[in-house]
């Protein structure tokens, strides 16, 4: 695998899934045995930092980034991206520590960066993609805020709020980490939006989304607030440069 990406970290935030940690670590390193996995931990208090000690203690492909408290998904990530870039790694894989995600498909994203993508996007709302165990207002929140995305920001993308995705190390670099301080779902249109705007090529690769059985979800009010406001934020402010493009 090494020859044809580089070398590969996987980062996962975690806080409080100290029920999930062990059996994702697990399934990880069983998919993509050459990849490393990042856990970065925001100091969660039912001990899943110290679960993630013992799993890296006899691995080592698994590392560890303890943060001081809860800062947030995107405040985590861009931390793990830190890190994965100042030690050298080529590709640098988001993914979730609850199951939703499955490591099993992380081959395909891989696969779509070796067929010249910049970023992967493991994305439900493409053909071949689903969501299991999602109840329906949960579907319908996820597919009207990808549609108003698209709509405000004339985003190329049907997905552009997934978490499962993979970067060129070189793509992170380009289009600049210092800056970003959105969270949650923003991050992740955040991040899309400045990888298409540096006209870089965004892949869309179809995955299962399966919800997680054990944990509580961090979905919040103030992370659908936030992913709204930031949105019609950026289109607003985007849509004299739009209009100039010629058609």
């Amino acid at each position: 695998m090494e020859r044809m990406f580089g070398r590969v970290l996987v980062i996962v935030p975690t806080y409080n899934e100290r029920q999930n940690l062990p059996m994702i670590t697990e399934r990880l390193r069983a998919a993509v045995p050459e990849a490393h996995l990042l856990i970065a931990d925001d100091n969660s208090p039912d001990g899943t930092g110290q679960i993630a000690d013992e799993l890296a203690a006899g691995d080592d492909h698994v590392h560890v980034l303890h943060r001081p408290g809860k800062q947030g998904l995107g405040a985590a990530y861009i931390a793990g991206f830190r890190w994965g870039l100042a030690e050298g790694f080529d590709v640098l894989v988001e993914m979730d520590a609850d199951g939703s995600h499955q490591p099993e498909e992380l081959p395909k994203l891989l696969d779509a960066l070796a067929d010249g993508a910049d970023l992967a996007i493991g994305s439900r709302w493409v053909p071949g993609g689903k969501v299991v165990n999602w109840p329906g207002s949960r579907e319908f929140l996820s597919r009207g805020a990808n549609i108003y995305t698209r709509v405000m920001l004339g985003l190329p993308v049907r997905d552009a709020t997934a978490g499962f995705r993979a970067y060129r190390a070189a793509t992170l670099e380009k289009v600049g980490l210092a800056d970003v301080e959105s969270q949650g779902y923003c991050f992740q249109v955040d991040l899309t939006l400045r990888t298409a705007r540096h006209g870089l090529r965004v892949a869309e690769v179809p995955i299962t989304f399966v919800e997680r059985t054990a944990g509580t979800s961090k979905m919040s009010r103030k992370i659908i607030s936030e992913a709204l406001l930031r949105v019609t934020v950026w289109g607003v402010s985007g849509l004299p440069q739009r209009l100039r493009r010629p058609r």
